[in-house]
């Protein structure tokens, strides 16, 4: 693994690529068919619909319509990927996620676009701190937190044959280059991203690049920490998690999601039953969202380098 974070914008925005990727997935597998929630200019994919009209369909503003159709489509022998903003596409349409897909022994592939803060301008109602948590209780379900375009598309790869309800949560643009394109990336193995002894940082998504700078803040200051991207929330790399714990004895979670049901959750239900340990989560605290840039809105949900490693200040006095 390379890692190519240096604190640039990405070379090129995940929104430019995702149609190619698609057509990369039409092109292994005829069976791949692809659902929208009338969003297609959102994933560029409008070029790939006029050329793939029996591939693509446009299903309207309908979420739970859109799962319905996708389930249909399952039964009939093809693999649903669907697609719409990420309040839309699990707390909107969860009763048909959860009943139609996952308990009726369906595979689908959700992708959620604009994740957390970065809804940004358009606001509360778009702002979905709380669909990591909805996905991570449905059995058997694939949670990735996507960090930027190269996991994307590898996990895009990887979970082709994923059974049960898989679920991308990720940026459409912004977020920066932090691995190489040819990566490899599986369900439930994490990747150590940075060594350290004294404490362990696990953060996912958009919280990976600040963790990677706050690792170097703290570096300067004499802190050596670990940094561990789960690459996916569920099924979580416990191994490797539980390994860096037994070295730096102290943890601090970074998520783009509420605190309650998300990576931290997760990571905190692990130790809690096979390691103890001092740990805080850095994330949404019980809120609510609301209309911003994505700068202030980091400022005010306490998700900048600053806060983080001030939290791991805290978590180090508890050791």
């Amino acid at each position: 693994m390379t890692l190519k974070y240096n604190g640039n914008p990405p070379e090129k925005e995940i929104n430019d690529q995702f149609s190619g990727w698609l057509k990369e997935l039409f092109a292994l597998d005829e069976k791949i068919v692809y659902l929208d929630a009338d969003l297609m200019g959102c994933l560029r994919v409008k070029e790939l619909w006029i050329q793939e009209p029996q591939r693509i369909f446009n299903c309207g503003i309908q979420e739970a319509n859109m799962v319905g159709t996708a389930a249909g489509l399952f039964l009939a022998g093809y693999k649903p990927y669907i697609h719409s903003f990420t309040p839309f596409i699990t707390r909107r349409a969860y009763d048909q996620i959860f009943v139609s897909v996952a308990y009726a022994r369906k595979s689908v592939h959700l992708i959620g676009t604009d994740a957390g803060i970065l809804a940004s301008a358009n606001g509360g109602t778009h702002m979905c701190f709380e669909d990591t948590a909805l996905i991570r209780v449905i059995p058997g379900s694939c949670i990735v937190d996507v960090t930027d375009a190269a996991m994307f598309h590898g996990m895009l790869l990887s979970t082709r044959d994923w059974q049960g309800v898989t679920y991308f949560r990720t940026p459409r643009r912004g977020a920066p280059d932090i691995y190489d394109m040819e990566t490899d990336f599986q369900v439930g193995k994490g990747m150590l991203l940075t060594e350290g002894k004294d404490v362990t940082i696990i953060a996912s998504g958009i919280m990976v690049a600040t963790a990677l700078d706050a690792q170097k803040k703290l570096q300067a200051e004499g802190i050596s920490a670990q940094v561990i991207d789960p690459i996916t929330i569920k099924p979580l790399d416990e191994d490797l998690i539980l390994r860096s714990v037994v070295k730096t004895r102290a943890v601090v979670t970074a998520e783009n999601h509420n605190v309650i049901g998300g990576l931290g959750s997760a990571v905190a239900d692990l130790l809690s039953e096979k390691l103890p340990t001092p740990m805080i989560r850095v994330g949404i605290q019980d809120r609510f969202g609301e209309t911003g840039t994505v700068d202030y809105l980091r400022e005010q949900y306490g998700l900048t380098v600053e806060n983080l490693v001030a939290q791991v200040h805290q978590v180090l006095q508890r050791k």
